[in-house]
C-alpha cells in the first residue's frame, strides 16, 4: 500500500484542529469601536456611561468635485437637498443628500457670509456680516431682496447691523443674531422692505452679592470705569415647525440652552449644560440637540433633561466622528445627525442605534400623551439597559397615568423621579388609610384601654411596684445616670456645663457610648431613610469613610477649639470640651430617629416637616455648642464668638496644611518610585 505524503498528513491535522477549535470557540464579531463614549445623567445628577446612542455613519468632504472652504452654516430640506454656506469661497453650494452638485449661487454678491436659512420653498436667506445685510435668493439662486440696518429709532442709532445667524418663521419674519448686539435677537418683518418689530429673547444679566455691594460704595466716576454688566449675545439659534425658537449662548450655565415662547420667555433650564455651545438643532421627537464647538453633542428631551452626550475633539488623528471646530448641527428626517466642521471643511453624519430608535419612539409617544403606547418601546429600551433613568422615569409616568401606582413607584425609584414617586406614594398611602384607618383607630384605642386598666390595677393592687423599683434601680446606676444626663444638658445647658466641669456628671465612657450611638443613627439615616429625603444611590454604601469623616471632624473641632481656648486663657480641660461637645449633639440623638421614621411616610409636598425638623435640631445643637464653649471656659459672649471664629479658621489652616503635605508626600513617593526605573533603564544594554 502506498504511503500518503507527510505534507498531506500535516494539512489534514491542521484542518481537523481548526474545525475542533471552531466547535468550542466563542463566536467572534468584527466591529469597529466608536472613537468616543456616550454618557447620560442619572437621577442623582451623576454623569454615567451608557451604550452608544449614535454611530459615525459617513463624512461629506466634497460636493461633486467642489471642495469647501471654511463653511459656517448649512440646511437640510425634507425633499433631500443640502444648502451649504461655503463662506471661504463666498457662495452657497446646493447638493443632494448623496453630495451630487445641484447649483452654486451668491458669488460676487456675498462678502463675509456667516449664517443661512432655507425655507421649504427653497427661499434662501444669508446673513452677511461685512455686507451688513441679509440677502434673499429664490429657488433658482437669483437675488430677490436685501435687508440692511432697520430704519427705526427703537433699534438704536449707534447700534451697528452685523448679522451672524438667522431663522425665518412661516410668515417670513426673520430672527437675526447680530454681532455685539446685547439687546437680544433682532426681529424683522418682510413688510415694507423690512420692518423692525423689536428685540426678542434678551439674555438676563447677573451680578454677585459682592459686585452689588462693591458698586454701591463706588463713585459714579469709578463705576463708569468698570465694565458694564451687559447681557450676553446669543451664539446661535434654531426654529421648529411650530415657530418656537431655541437659542444657545456661551457662559450662561443653565440658560445656555433656551426654548423661547412667543413672548420670548424661556421654558426650560437644563441641569446639564455646555459652557461653549456653538449650535442648536430641533429633532423630530420633541427633542433638541446642542453641539459644542469642541465636538461634543448633547441631546435633550422636551423638558430639558439630558438624554445623551457623545462625540468629542479630534486629537489630530482625523478619526471619523470627532470634530475640530463645530459651526452648525442639523437633524435629518431619518434622525441622522449632521454636524458641520469649519476647520475640516466637512459634514460628519451620525446614525442612531437601535437603542436610540426605540427611545425616540417612546419619546415621541410620551410627549403626545400616548402613555400606554409608549410602554412597548420603553420596554425594549429597558431590555437593553434597565438602568437608563429616562426610560425608567417615562415608564413610571406611563404606569401612573394607567393607575398602576405600585409599578410607578418601582420605576420612579429606579429613576430617582421624586415627582412621580411622590404622587404614586400619595395614592398608595391614601388607599392604605382608606382600608386600614378603622383598624388603626381600634388598635390605638385598645392600647389606651390597656394602659388605663393597668394604672387602675396598679393603684388598687400595686402590680407595677416591682417593675418600678427595678426601673428606678436601673436608672440609679452610674453609667445610666451619665447617659441620661444628656436630656438634662439639653434642657439646662448652663447647669449642665457646670455639672460636667465641677461634679464629673459625665465620663469619657458615657461620651464615647453616645458618640457610637450617634454614628449608628447617622449611618442608618443616610442609607435607609425614606426615598424622598435620600441623597445617596440605592445599594451604595461607604460606612467606613462615613465613620472616619465623623471622627476626623470631631478631632479637628475639639482639638482646634482646645488649642484656641488654651491660648486665650480658657479654663476648659480637653476632657471637658470633648464631653460638652458630645452632649451638645444630644438633640441629634433624640430627634433624628423621629425624622427618620417621618421620612418614610411623607410625600415631596410634605418634605417641609422633615426640613423644619432638621433645621430646628441643628439650631438647638448650635445653641448648645455655643453655650458649652462659653460656660466651660468662663468666657463672655463676645469672647465666645471670637473663639468659635478662631476655631473655624484654625480648622481651615489645618486642612490646608494637610493637603499641602499630602501633595508633597505624593511627589516624594513618585520620585522614589522613579529611581529604580531610571537605574534599570541605564543598565539595560
Amino acid at each position: 500500500m502506498k504511503k500518503k505524503p507527510t505534507g498531506f498528513r500535516t494539512v489534514i491535522v491542521l484542518l481537523l484542529a481548526i474545525l475542533f477549535a471552531g466547535c468550542f470557540a466563542q463566536p467572534y464579531r468584527i466591529s469597529a469601536d466608536t472613537p468616543y463614549k456616550t454618557y447620560t445623567v442619572d437621577g442623582y445628577g451623576s454623569t454615567i456611561e451608557t451604550q452608544t446612542a449614535y454611530l459615525p455613519y459617513t463624512t461629506i468632504t466634497k460636493i461633486g468635485e467642489e471642495s469647501l472652504k471654511q463653511p459656517t452654516d448649512f440646511m437640510l430640506l425634507d425633499d433631500g437637498y443640502i444648502y451649504i454656506l461655503d463662506s471661504g469661497n463666498k457662495r452657497v453650494v446646493v447638493s443632494t443628500m448623496d453630495a451630487e452638485p445641484v447649483m452654486i449661487f451668491g458669488e460676487g454678491i456675498l462678502k463675509s457670509p456667516r449664517g443661512l436659512f432655507v425655507t421649504p420653498e427653497h427661499i434662501c436667506y444669508v446673513a452677511d456680516r461685512d455686507a451688513k445685510s441679509i440677502f434673499v435668493f429664490d429657488a433658482e439662486g437669483n437675488l430677490t431682496d436685501t435687508y440692511g440696518k432697520p430704519d427705526s429709532a427703537m433699534y438704536g442709532e449707534s447700534q451697528d447691523f452685523l448679522p451672524l445667524k438667522l431663522v425665518v418663521n412661516s410668515f417670513g419674519t426673520m430672527y437675526v443674531i447680530c454681532e455685539s448686539n446685547t439687546n437680544g435677537i433682532v426681529e424683522i418683518s418682510p413688510a415694507e422692505g423690512g420692518t423692525f418689530l423689536g428685540y426678542f429673547g434678551t439674555n438676563s444679566t447677573r451680578a454677585s452679592l459682592w459686585t452689588i455691594i462693591w458698586r454701591a460704595v463706588l463713585t459714579e466716576a469709578q463705576r463708569a470705569k468698570q465694565l458694564s454688566n451687559l447681557p450676553a449675545t446669543p451664539d446661535n439659534l434654531a426654529i421648529d415647525n411650530k415657530g418656537v425658537i431655541y437659542t444657545v449662548t456661551r457662559g450662561e450655565k443653565k440658560e445656555a440652552l433656551k426654548r423661547l415662547n412667543i413672548a420670548g420667555v424661556n421654558m426650560i433650564e437644563p441641569e446639564s449644560y455646555e459652557d461653549l455651545p456653538a449650535a442648536v438643532a430641533v429633532g423630530n421627537h420633541d427633542n433638541a440637540f446642542v453641539a459644542a464647538q469642541s465636538g461634543y453633542i448633547y441631546e435633550y428631551n422636551n423638558d430639558g433633561d439630558l438624554l445623551f452626550v457623545f462625540g468629542g475633539a479630534d486629537d489630530g488623528e482625523q478619526r471619523i466622528g470627532l470634530s475640530t471646530k463645530v459651526e452648525a448641527i442639523r437633524i435629518g428626517t431619518d434622525d441622522k445627525i449632521y454636524v458641520l466642521d469649519s476647520d475640516k471643511a466637512q459634514i460628519q453624519v451620525y446614525k442612531p442605534t437601535e437603542f436610540t430608535d426605540h427611545l425616540h419612539d417612546a419619546l415621541y409617544l410620551f410627549s403626545k400623551g400616548r402613555y400606554t403606547e409608549s410602554k412597548e418601546p420603553l420596554n425594549r429600551v429597558l431590555e437593553m439597559n434597565n438602568l437608563f433613568d429616562y426610560a425608567n422615569m417615562a415608564m413610571s409616568k406611563a404606569l401612573y397615568k394607567e393607575g398602576d401606582y405600585a409599578g410607578a413607584l418601582k420605576y420612579s425609584k429606579l429613576a430617582k423621579d421624586l415627582d412621580t414617586y411622590s404622587d404614586s406614594f400619595w395614592e398608595i398611602r391614601a388607599a392604605w388609610l382608606k382600608h386600614n384607618l378603622t383598624a388603626v383607630i381600634l388598635i390605638v384605642a385598645a392600647i389606651a384601654l390597656v394602659w388605663f386598666v393597668l394604672k387602675a390595677l396598679d393603684k388598687k393592687f400595686g402590680i407595677l411596684v416591682k417593675p418600678r423599683i427595678l426601673l428606678k434601680n436601673f436608672k440609679e446606676k452610674r453609667l445610666i445616670k451619665q447617659l441620661r444626663y444628656m436630656f438634662y444638658f439639653m434642657r439646662h445647658p448652663i447647669e449642665g456645663c457646670y455639672g460636667i466641669k465641677h461634679y464629673n456628671s459625665v465620663s469619657l465612657l458615657s461620651s464615647n457610648i453616645l458618640l457610637v450611638l450617634m454614628m449608628v443613627v447617622f449611618v442608618i439615616n443616610k442609607y435607609f431613610c425614606g426615598f424622598i429625603t435620600k441623597t445617596v444611590r440605592e445599594g451604595s454604601y461607604d460606612i467606613v469613610s462615613d465613620i472616619g469623616m465623623i471622627v476626623l471632624a470631631l478631632v479637628l473641632a475639639v482639638g482646634c477649639n482646645y488649642l484656641m481656648c488654651t491660648i486665650n486663657d480658657g479654663e476648659g480641660k480637653l476632657k471637658e470640651i470633648y464631653c460638652s461637645f458630645i452632649y451638645g449633639f444630644g438633640p441629634y440623638l433624640c430627634f433624628m430617629p423621629f425624622i427618620f421614621l417621618l421620612s418614610h411616610v411623607i410625600t415631596d409636598n410634605e418634605r417641609f416637616f422633615v426640613d423644619f425638623g432638621r433645621l430646628f435640631m441643628l439650631t438647638w445643637i448650635a445653641v448648645l455648642i455655643f453655650i458649652a464653649v462659653k460656660e466651660i471656659n468662663d468666657y463672655s459672649v463676645g469672647e465666645t464668638v471670637k473663639i468659635i471664629l478662631l476655631t473655624l479658621f484654625t480648622i481651615l489652616i489645618v486642612c490646608l496644611l494637610a493637603f499641602i503635605i499630602y501633595v508633597l508626600w505624593s511627589q516624594v513617593i513618585d520620585f522614589l518610585q522613579q529611581i529604580p526605573r531610571e537605574v534599570v533603564y541605564k543598565i539595560e544594554p
